[in-house]
């Protein structure tokens, strides 16, 4: 079964840190890209914290199984940035990991600071708030590293095509179309071989902003 490793305490704790993490990200591609002047989410109603508005049921599993997933595209229209297109995007989609890694500092500091020890543990059945605040800042720091992954249809690939000179830039979006099916491919190794390739990718960037947030 898909959760049969999971107490309902654990699944419970994973719901919430993915309403919170996906929610986020997500109204924060709509408010940068309303901020730099495309209404094209506001207008469409995504520029909320309206949970159900933003999940996508696919990459909800995924996150809620392995750690890392996405949400509902927020539309854009590029061309209407007053950065332009190319700057336009790149600030846009590095909105949403960028939240997320706020989110997870910000409960991190609750933990460290607040008197909130992650040793508050709950039952099998309902998680204790160390459980739940653990969830959160690790979902949070999942999803935003996977996002910044360079492969489209992530945030990282247009992040990549903002940064790069125009004539690599160039060259580079050629790989979109391929982008799905590499993604795919990574996800099949990681299931098939013994070394994770995914994992060996964000593995270091997650432990940097463990310990980075928490001190471990």
């Amino acid at each position: 079964m898909l959760f049969s490793g999971l107490s309902l305490a654990d699944l419970i704790s994973r719901i919430i840190a993915l309403l919170i993490a996906i929610t986020v990200h997500e109204a924060a591609h709509a408010w940068s890209a309303f901020r730099l002047g495309d209404p094209t989410a506001k207008n469409m109603g995504r520029l909320t914290l309206n949970p159900l508005r933003h999940l996508d049921v696919i990459g909800s599993l995924m996150l809620l199984v392995a750690g890392f997933g996405w949400g509902k595209p927020v539309p854009v229209n590029p061309w209407r940035f007053r950065t332009g297109p190319k700057a336009g995007m790149a600030i846009t989609s590095f909105a949403g990991p960028l939240s997320n890694l706020v989110v997870a500092a910000l409960i991190s500091i609750l933990v460290r600071f607040g008197n909130l020890p992650l040793s508050m543990r709950g039952s099998a059945f309902l998680p204790g708030l160390g459980d739940l605040l653990f969830s959160i800042i690790l979902l949070n720091i999942g999803l935003a590293i996977f996002n910044l992954i360079p492969i489209a249809p992530l945030d990282g690939f247009s992040v990549a095509l903002g940064l790069l000179p125009r004539r690599w830039a160039l060259q580079y979006a050629r790989l979109e179309q391929y982008g799905p099916i590499i993604l795919v491919g990574l996800f099949a190794a990681g299931w098939v071989l013994p070394i994770d390739p995914l994992g060996l990718l964000m593995r270091p960037a997650f432990s940097f902003f463990l310990r980075l947030f928490l001190g471990f």
